[in-house]
């Protein structure tokens, strides 16, 4: 199943909900536009991927919200960032879509994590312009329960 690519998996710290990062995500976006930088969201991390290859061949980036995986954004390329102390860091730069997922529980852990293609949660189908957000209790409930 896998098609040569390989996404990862990050914890969204300081959003208990897929509209707060959209929200931030967006200011960050109108920041960068008004500095006169590209209009991207760039997601800063120390450790560059050494998989670098597969993840710039269709991956993803998946956000874990509150222990459950709730939404993914496609990753457009990876960017060096020198940080004002010279250490070179890995700029995840996103594709400004965000794509809402199936809920998949997840445990807590720290940085990125490698994730399968066959791991993955489905996309929610947002033709009827998508399900409103559920809250987070209810949603681990739905998917411990199989209904979701």
């Amino acid at each position: 199943m896998n098609d040569g690519h390989v996404n990862l998996l990050k914890l969204c710290v300081g959003a208990e909900k897929v509209a707060d990062l959209e929200a931030w995500q967006k200011r960050q976006r109108a920041q960068r536009t008004a500095q006169g930088l590209e209009p991207v969201h760039i997601h800063v991390t120390r450790m560059w991927p050494k998989r670098q290859d597969e993840i710039l061949n269709g991956g993803s980036l998946y956000w874990v919200f509150k222990g459950l995986v709730l939404a993914r954004q496609e990753i457009a390329r990876l960017d060096e960032v020198v940080g004002s102390d010279g250490i070179r860091r890995c700029g995840i730069v996103l594709v400004p879509e965000i794509i809402r997922t199936q809920p998949m529980p997840r445990r807590p852990f720290q940085g990125w994590r490698y994730f399968a293609p066959e791991d993955v949660p489905e996309d929610l189908d947002t033709a009827d312009g998508g399900e409103p957000e559920l809250p987070a209790g209810l949603a681990t409930a739905l998917s411990d329960m199989g209904v979701r």
